[in-house]
């Protein structure tokens, strides 16, 4: 592809490019500015990249609306774009050149349709799929191979289910949403009642929504509840290995990295971010754009745009200088033991 196609492509991104100067080189692949081979199309996001660009092999790259990192390609002869957000066009060039693997049309021989079970226009069913009685399955929906959808369930179109994943009884799955391998949506909650002679079982008799847009990673639960319903709105991404118990609200537009799990009953609002590892306790609510670093252990209530550290999770601003005088605790220690043997001389 010629990158005079590709600025073509992202033409309402762009702002200006060096195809004045008639530099319009082949592009055979995207990659990464400190690894981009000759023939290649990379990006600079900053000024701290700035070096980058002196030794890069790439033939073309995506800069910010930057005069300085321009005249830095130009005197490369590299060919350039400018745009205001390089991150962003750049995961659109990606999409020029690569697209996920998606199963033509077509229910494969192995699958095994319920005939009670509705089927919509141009889907793909892959190998040994099970979709049970009363499960509705949207138009252009793609369900890799392996993969069970329960009795009732309800599959809204253009959605993927990657192999493996399980979609439990009743579970509603809104468009364009993708789950991925091993991830299991409206299992059972954790409910159990404490009695005499031990544990009782409640039958989680709720259900799990999943709204326009979600991701779910790999191996990650949603579980649903005994009454009532576990909600992920709409355009949220979560990652693998993720556990959402039964009755949470996940609000939209969040970001919830690998590891985070939640008990009973969360909160969330919406444009949160969940960094790795994080853990929030039975009942807890999370304001819009609350962001939580990697292993924050969240045990109340967090006020919108908080950015919280550490466990229990307190202000960031707070944690960087607690961890700054942890560090000198052993020194602290030495300090206060000399004086204390120095006043038990007085």
């Amino acid at each position: 592809m010629k990158f005079s196609q590709i600025v073509e492509a992202l033409a309402d991104q762009v702002t200006a490019s060096s195809l004045d100067a008639g530099l319009d080189p082949q592009i055979e692949k995207i990659a990464a500015i400190q690894d981009a081979p000759s023939g290649s199309l990379s990006y600079v996001e900053g000024g701290k990249f700035a070096a980058a660009i002196e030794t890069t092999h790439a033939s073309a790259l995506i800069l910010p609306d930057d005069s300085d990192l321009q005249a830095k390609a130009v005197a490369r002869e590299l060919a350039w774009v400018s745009v205001k957000n390089p991150r962003i066009v750049f995961a659109r060039a990606i999409a020029l050149f690569y697209q996920p693997y998606r199963r033509a049309p077509g229910v494969h021989p192995t699958a095994v349709i319920d005939d009670a079970a509705s089927l919509g226009e141009s889907v793909a069913i892959g190998p040994r799929v099970v979709i049970h009685e009363g499960a509705i399955i949207g138009d252009r929906v793609c369900i890799h191979a392996g993969a069970v959808v329960y009795p009732g369930a309800r599959i809204g179109p253009n959605t993927v289910l990657h192999a493996n994943c399980v979609i439990h009884e009743r579970s509603q799955i809104g468009e364009n949403c993708v789950i991925h391998s091993g991830a299991v949506i409206g299992s059972e909650g954790f409910g159990f009642v404490p009695t005499a002679t031990g544990w009782e079982k409640m039958h989680q008799a709720g259900i799990t929504i999943l709204e326009n847009g979600v991701e779910i990673g790999c191996n990650t639960t949603v579980d649903r509840p005994a009454v009532g319903e576990t909600r992920v709105r709409q355009n949220t991404k979560i990652d693998n290995l993720v556990h959402i118990a039964h009755g949470c609200q996940i609000g939209e537009a969040v970001a919830m990295a690998a590891q985070v799990g939640m008990a009973g009953g969360v909160t969330i609002g919406n444009r949160v971010i969940l960094a790795g590892q994080v853990g929030i306790a039975n009942q807890a609510k999370l304001g819009d754009g609350v962001v939580a670093s990697a292993q924050s252990g969240i045990h109340s209530n967090v006020r919108a745009g908080e950015v919280v550290s550490g466990t229990p999770a307190f202000s960031h601003k707070v944690y960087l200088k607690s961890a700054a005088v942890l560090k000198k605790l052993p020194e602290m220690a030495k300090s206060l033991k000399a004086i204390q043997k120095q006043l038990a001389k007085e």
